[in-house]
């Protein structure tokens, strides 16, 4: 049976993007100085303008206007007239610290108010969080939203390094894969819109983006006379950034995870330490369904967890492995309650969270990097 299915990716340029970039530039400054730190910082961008918020407890003295600058000058906004100009841009920054409510509940968890023996903080939050690994790439991927994140920082890359000079940095891609039963066979579509100069030709753009970018990162076998290429499909695309539309942090979460293959507990990851379980969880679940699938107990896995605020262990461990399970689902959640803690200073201690890693994490999605903690592969 042909089925089809899409997944987006955004460059670094996109304005959601940029806002994550900065509270998680916000937050690594804070944890390279206090590995303790709380944070929760929060960014919006709009026309000539950029707002910080949210709460920080921290013994980490930084400047937040100043590293948000920086964010903005790493990603090449630098023209108030098309996006922003990180060196003009106001910057307001409005923070407090975490509510003493939540921090009673972080820094005592449940059980151990009720007396167990247990020495870890509480979730800082209830939530959902979701973990997922397929087999369709090396990288343990969907292959829609592991090519779609390849083409966007491929984007970014002909852009930094001249060989698409005109390009400006903000920019979405997209991949649609024709699936054969659960095999990916080819690429039926790819949609780029990306932001360049007003000097350049609409033809010109087509086909640089075509041989530098599409070309470079989808492999020959994949593409056929039958591709669709839809290269910046509205004409023109010179306003971008922030100018052109308002950024948010924590908008991005189908194209941080799985490009919408895999479910979503709704939890966005940037600019929140690792006490916030709707980050460090997923991170946790990915870890896992990763090495479900890679030491052969499935072809693909999908893990859920549930935590309740200020309760340290997580209420429920969901295991899905779509029929291709090699031993039973309830053999794998039990396998998981005996090999791994699962409270929060247990995942922060196992995965070494309270390093400044994220702005790693930023762009171009938070999980098939190798140089990420929850991507390494260990034997179970």
């Amino acid at each position: 049976m042909r089925k089809l299915f899409t997944s987006e990716s955004v460059t670094e340029g996109h304005p959601d993007k940029l806002c994550d970039y900065i509270s998680d530039s916000v937050l690594d400054a804070c944890l390279a100085k206090d590995p303790y730190s709380r944070v929760a910082c929060e960014t919006v961008a709009g026309k000539g303008e950029v707002v910080i918020t949210g709460e920080i407890t921290s013994n980490a003295d930084i400047n937040i206007e100043e590293i948000a600058r920086s964010a903005i000058r790493e990603v090449g906004y630098d023209n108030a007239d098309t996006d922003i100009d990180y060196r003009t841009c106001k910057v307001h920054v409005n923070m407090s610290k975490q509510s003493p409510d939540i921090a009673m509940g972080v820094d005592a968890s449940l059980e151990q108010k009720e007396g167990e023996k247990l020495t870890s903080e509480g979730a800082g939050d209830q939530g959902i969080m979701f973990g997922f690994a397929c087999n369709e790439t090396d990288a343990y991927m969907p292959l829609p939203i592991f090519l779609a994140h390849a083409l966007s920082k491929r984007l970014s890359y002909v852009r930094k390094e001249g060989i698409i000079p005109y390009l400006r940095p903000d920019g979405k891609t997209q991949v649609t894969i024709e699936y054969k039963g659960d095999k990916p066979v080819r690429v039926d579509a790819v949609v780029i819109s990306t932001q360049h100069k007003e000097e350049v030709d609409l033809e010109t753009l087509r086909e640089d983006v075509i041989q530098n970018v599409i070309r470079e990162v989808i492999p020959e076998e994949l593409l056929d006379n039958e591709t669709k290429y839809y290269i910046n499909p509205t004409g023109r695309f010179v306003i971008g950034g922030p100018l052109g539309d308002s950024g948010l942090t924590g908008r991005k979460i189908i194209v941080d995870t799985y490009g919408g293959y895999s479910r979503h507990g709704g939890g966005a990851f940037s600019g929140k330490d690792p006490t916030k379980v709707d980050r460090s969880a997923a991170y946790m679940a990915r870890f896992i369904a990763k090495n479900i699938v890679a030491n052969g107990y499935a072809t693909k896995c999908e893990i859920q967890f549930s935590y309740a605020i200020g309760v340290a262990k997580p209420v429920s461990i969901y295991v899905h492995t779509f029929g291709t399970g090699t031993i039973p689902e309830e053999q794998i959640v039990k396998l998981i309650y005996n090999r791994f803690e699962l409270t929060p200073r247990g995942i922060m201690e196992y995965l070494g969270l309270r390093s400044p890693i994220y702005t790693k994490t930023t762009n171009y999605g938070h999980f098939g990097k190798d140089d990420l903690p929850w991507e390494r592969i260990i034997k179970i």
